[in-house]
Parts: C-alpha cells; structure tokens; sequence
C-alpha cells in the first residue's frame, strides 16, 4: 500500500513538472489584439523568408505570437526531428515538448519569460535591432543533438509587442545547453543570462581594429599566414 502511495506521489510531481504550451506565453509576450495589417504582408514576409531559407545553411522558421503558432518553417532538416516541413507547422509549440528534454523545456520557460520582458525594455525602433542567442537540445529517436537557437523581432504591433519573431538554427559550438546572450545592433556591449542568479548581466563585447578585420577577411580568403603578412607589409610575428 505505501508502495504504491509511493509511485502516486512520484507521479503527481512529475505530472507538476511537466511544462505546457501555455506555460510559454506571458504578458509580454503575448498579443490580445488582432494586429491591423493588410493581408499580403504576412504572404509576402513567407515569401522574403522562403528566399532566404533557400540559400543558408541553417534551418529556419516564423512564429506568429498572435495566433500562438509557427507561421513558416524551412525544410532544412536540422530542425525538423525526423518530421516534415508541414508536420512541424501543425505542431507549433507541441514541437518543443516533444523533442527538448524535460529539464531544457523549464529553461526554455524561464528564457521566454526573462527574455521577453528583456526585449521590452527597449522602445519598438530598437527592438528590430534585438536578438536573442541560446542552446538546447533536440531529441530525436534515440539520437540527440545541441543547437544554436537565434530570435529576433520580424513585426511588431502597434503596441510595441513581438507579433512576428523569426527564429533561425544552427548547430551548437558548444557542449551544454544555456550560454544564453541578447544582442542589439551597433552596440559593443551584450548582456548574457544567468539560470543561477536569474537575471541579465551586461558584458563588454571585443571591438576588431581594421587590421584584425582585414586579417580575418584575408584568412577567410583561404590565404596563409606568410601570405597575410606578405600583403599587410608586416612581419609575420606580428
């Protein structure tokens, strides 16, 4: 009997633990009124990215706040978990419960959450020049793979909420899930994402000198280093 009271108390927190597709939307993030928008916008926004699907490496998709559901996604298939291009669509948030690990999915929560109100301490000109970096997990089968996982605004409603976020994946240079970082266009600083003191904390980015630039140009090039430093009139231990 007190076995049995056992497994029930077990399942009863596991139950509890579990996360659900609303546990992803928040105040900030979501949006209670139809956007005013002609009807080719979002057609048209489809198309653009579409285009732009087709000639990068990396996996990409649109989530629409307002509906609450995935807009667009490539069919590149590094995303995609074994589905289709359609069946990732039709799943929408259902996707990431899933494929991400249990305990990935409260970070996913928290991020949302953190992230989303993050973005609103911007006004709605700076928020297009807003991205959030982050890394999870993808279970797929008995295979699992970490991956880069890149957000940005795409539309916004009148009231300066998300409508429109396009998200773009890659594979993870890392080896565990977080490093979570958000991103403004022009700044040299970046603020990253503490799971342990659940806040921001604004960091310092490196500035290049044109020099280090043209290195790297030159080095992307293909070009040795006695190559680079022919051209840059410079030593080689330099």
């Amino acid at each position: 009997m007190y076995f049995c009271s056992e497994i029930y108390q077990r399942t009863l927190a596991r139950l509890a633990y579990m996360t659900d597709i609303k546990d992803f939307f928040i105040a900030s993030n979501t949006v209670r009124n139809a956007p005013d928008y002609d009807s080719n916008i979002l057609s048209t926004l489809v198309q653009t990215i579409e285009a732009f699907a087709r000639v990068t490496y990396q996996s990409v998709y649109l989530i629409d706040y307002y509906r609450q559901e995935f807009l667009y996604v490539s069919d590149n298939p590094l995303f995609l978990c074994g589905h289709t291009a359609k069946e990732v669509k039709e799943l929408g948030y259902s996707f990431y419960l899933e494929h991400v690990p249990e305990d990935e999915q409260k970070m996913l929560v928290e991020l949302n959450s953190s992230g989303f109100k993050f973005f609103d301490t911007f006004d709605n000109v700076d928020k297009y020049q807003c991205s959030m970096s982050y890394h999870f997990h993808l279970n797929s089968g008995t295979k699992r793979k970490l991956i880069n996982h890149q957000l940005t605004p795409i539309l916004l409603t009148d009231e300066g909420k998300i409508w429109i976020g396009m998200c773009v994946v890659s594979l993870s240079s890392h080896k565990t899930a977080g490093y979570v970082e958000f991103h403004k266009s022009g700044l040299s600083k970046y603020w990253k994402y503490s799971f342990e003191g659940h806040r921001w904390k604004e960091c310092e980015g490196v500035v290049l000198k044109e020099e280090e630039l043209d290195v790297l140009r030159l080095s992307a090039a293909g070009f040795t280093m006695n190559e680079i430093a022919e051209r840059m009139y410079r030593s080689l231990d330099s």
